[in-house]
């Protein structure tokens, strides 16, 4: 019996040891070469925040939202699939367009009423409404929008009924 006990405690201490051995080999073999610190990543986006993101068209009308990014075997992303019209993802549209198409911007877009709604030929996707925020809420903003890892919209050149028109992009 106590010879159990004490085979039982070797092969207990020898399996937590042959664990602890393992977790250190593997996080010093893991880790990462050069800098990888966040800082040296500021101001780039994480592509799986892109997806969701929305976008608008030159006059200011969510036409859709990003459903994915297309890239080459290197890494450039070549193409954006959006997703147009629908409700509750039944019956929305896919269509692809070039990555170059597509602009992304880090200001919150622009209300679409008539008390600060920019005059005609004045639209722009940098302005921010002049007279909806306060000091402190427009500092708050520009900064949580560079720590938040991903644009604040997308602006593509194109209404709603020519996006729909578009062939529709198949997985």
């Amino acid at each position: 019996m106590v010879m159990k006990t004490v085979v039982a405690g070797l092969a207990g201490s020898l399996l937590l040891a042959t664990a602890a051995f393992a977790a250190e080999s593997t996080s010093t073999a893991t880790a990462p070469k050069g800098d990888t610190t966040a800082a040296s990543y500021q101001g780039d986006w994480r592509a799986s925040k892109l997806v969701g993101v929305k976008v608008y068209n030159n006059n200011n009308e969510n036409v859709g939202s990003i459903d994915d990014m297309l890239v080459d075997k290197s890494g450039s992303v070549k193409g954006i699939v959006i997703g147009v019209g629908g409700f509750l993802g039944m019956g929305e549209h896919l269509v692809a367009l070039p990555f170059d198409q597509v602009k992304f911007s880090d200001q919150p877009v622009q209300a679409n009423t008539a008390s600060n709604a920019p005059a005609s030929g004045t639209t722009s996707s940098t302005n921010r409404p002049a007279s909806s925020t306060t000091t402190g809420a427009a500092t708050s903003t520009s900064t949580s929008s560079k720590s938040r890892w991903y644009p604040d919209h997308a602006m593509i050149n194109a209404t709603k009924d020519q996006l729909k028109s578009m062939p529709e992009f198949k997985y």
